[in-house]
């Protein structure tokens, strides 16, 4: 056993002949082999995946290597290439750049799509605006704790003050019964979107259009969202990878963090 760095000093890996066990607290993933691409849809998770995360999310601007990486892959998946994230279509935009006209996009947990410069979308709920409303009065004067306005959702990101966890998670759970949302947690943040999407729904959408109908899925993400595309990619004979670590999962293989995942996709890519 070895300590595989700092950020993951918990984590080890042990090889066995050629192949890398990549082993999460209580959890034995594999690394995931490198599928044949010609049969594979590829879908991936926005921030702790390909991106890492960061303390104020508007900060998060996709870098050129990003970039270069995702055109590279949809050329090679000739198009079997989604993102699938809890932001929105804008924000993916704003961060990915011209880059994300190129792709399939789903944001907001399976909310909204954009498929070959087709987009399709909800009505945003009425709800959203007094939930908006209430968690910025919450945020007001206590350092640290920001809100982000989502085209379908409002996160209440406490990762700069960890001590508000408790009193934002209560105050989500009011509001959600409410207003009739839906709680949708995350790493130091708690969202209230629209109810009805997931990823995994998303997933099996895209599944149903060419040239994605026919091959397997295999979904890449790191948090409690991503695990129904993980149930979804496994229901249609694919695989999910965990990036990071949490259980339960639904995931059968595991990458230790975006770096990581970089490289395997560079792989993918050649």
């Amino acid at each position: 056993m070895r300590c595989i760095g700092k950020r993951l000093c918990r984590e080890c890996q042990t090889r066995q002949g050629e192949r890398t066990i990549f082993e999460p607290p209580r959890l034995r993933l594999t690394v995931p082999p490198i599928p044949e691409a010609d049969g594979i849809s590829l879908f991936l998770d926005l921030d702790g995946t390909l991106l890492d995360l960061v303390d104020r999310p508007d900060d998060v601007v996709a870098d050129e290597a990003l970039r270069t990486l995702l055109l590279r892959l949809a050329d090679r998946l000739e198009g079997r290439l989604a993102l699938v994230s809890g932001r929105s279509i804008a924000q993916m935009d704003a961060i990915l750049g011209p880059v994300a006209d190129r792709l399939a996009l789903s944001g907001s947990h399976g909310s909204e799509h954009r498929w070959r410069g087709v987009t399709a979308h909800p009505i945003r709920p009425r709800g959203l605006n007094e939930a908006r409303e209430r968690l910025r009065a919450f945020a007001e004067g206590r350092d640290g704790v920001l809100v982000e306005d989502k085209s379908f959702g409002v996160a209440l990101h406490y990762r700069m003050a960890p001590d508000v966890e408790k009193e934002a998670q209560a105050l989500a759970d009011i509001l959600a019964d409410t207003l009739d949302l839906v709680v949708q947690p995350g790493k130091m943040m708690t969202e209230l979107r629209l109810p009805g999407g997931d990823k995994g729904k998303a997933l099996l959408m895209l599944m149903d259009r060419a040239p994605m109908q026919g091959t397997l899925p295999w979904f890449l993400g790191d948090d409690a969202t991503d695990e129904p595309g993980f149930a979804a990619a496994r229901s249609l004979g694919g695989a999910g990878v965990l990036v990071g670590h949490r259980e339960p999962t639904a995931a059968i293989h595991a990458l230790p963090d975006p770096d990581a995942v970089r490289g395997w996709l560079g792989r993918l890519a050649q």
